[in-house]
């Protein structure tokens, strides 16, 4: 099982690297970046798991020589969030990057699973899909948004409502919709742990907008020195430890991620009826198998502020979404 980080040297690449070589299901770790790549693979290759690790750098064709064998490919590259720089912000110098690293793996490993951390992955998975299509190599089934950190963050602070963060490994709260802001729903209703009856509607409204804006939280607190870099690394280990147990065979592991629901046309078609619009892309509970998405779970029972959410999440996604294709579609001068 080779495993391969794009933007293996910053403040994400580096811990989730970490994280990957500490699995022992990955074999091979190959880890590219644009500088200190090789430095960081010589240091984690001291480390007593299986994975063979490897460093490149762009000269001599060092981005194909990581792709090549590729099983899995997690995209952590890109700037940081900074404090009054927007997702939306990074987009213009993000998807560029992220461009550009997509064609590298549609021309070397087609097959491989793609994982897009890099923000804002409203907009970049749609990128990466296209620039997939454009070499005739797109398969829907094998793209991912990772959305795994909004997850963590509604396990992490629904536990920290119960009063008991010991219950955090065990909080799972399916959350969809997409991976920035009010595109974040939490479907708390569906909390395997119901929160507290005494708990009132504006503490609930107070639990939403922290797992919604979390990450603003994060950028706040490290002012100036960039984002959240350790938690999404821990959710990005998480999320590729699932595709990777998957892929190995394993069964009945369901995630919400960021997907292309063209990825299952039967569930896919019925999320879209039940969200109510015609979107291409939307982040709902999947269950993974060894082709990639197996199976687009739709939102089941939610109550109707949970709906009123889903609606005001629709126009914005809509338009990130329309965004990655449009940068992609357009020629570059």
């Amino acid at each position: 099982m080779k495993a391969v980080v794009l933007g293996a040297a910053g403040g994400i690449g580096q811990p989730l690297s970490l994280l990957l070589k500490a699995n022992p299901a990955v074999t091979e770790l190959a880890l590219y970046d644009i500088v200190n790549s090789p430095g960081v693979a010589v240091d984690l290759s001291h480390i007593a798991t299986p994975a063979k690790v490897e460093g490149f750098l762009p000269p001599d064709d060092g981005l194909k020589k990581a792709l090549t064998g590729a099983n899995v490919v997690v995209i952590p590259a890109g700037i940081p969030r900074k404090p009054g720089v927007t997702r939306d912000d990074l987009f213009k110098i993000n998807a560029g990057i992220v461009r550009d690293l997509a064609t590298g793996i549609a021309t070397t490993a087609p097959k491989a699973f793609v994982l897009v951390i890099s923000n804002p992955v409203n907009s970049t998975v749609p990128i990466v899909a296209e620039v997939f299509k454009k070499h005739g190599v797109f398969d829907p089934k094998r793209i991912f948004g990772v959305t795994t950190l909004d997850v963590v963050r509604a396990s992490t602070f629904v536990s920290e409502v119960l009063g008991d963060r010991s219950l955090s490994l065990s909080v799972s709260v399916p959350v969809v919709g997409g991976h920035s802001g009010v595109t974040i729903v939490p479907l708390l209703s569906q909390s395997s742990h119901p929160l507290p009856a005494s708990l009132d509607a504006a503490a609930v409204d107070v639990l939403i907008n922290r797992i919604q804006f979390g990450g603003d939280e994060v950028v706040k607190a490290k002012d100036g020195a960039g984002s959240a870099t350790l938690s999404m690394a821990y959710a990005g280990a998480e999320f590729a430890g699932k595709v990777i147990r998957a892929v190995n065979g394993e069964k009945g592991i369901v995630t919400p991620t960021f997907v292309n629901l063209a990825s299952d046309k039967t569930g896919g078609d019925a999320l879209r009826k039940e969200i109510g619009k015609d979107l291409d892309y939307f982040s709902a509970p999947v269950e993974l198998g060894v082709d990639g998405v197996s199976k687009i779970h739709g939102l089941g029972k939610i109550t109707p502020a949970e709906k009123a959410l889903v609606d005001a999440a629709l126009p914005e996604l809509s338009a990130n979404i329309e965004k990655g294709v449009a940068f992609v579609e357009v020629p570059k001068l």
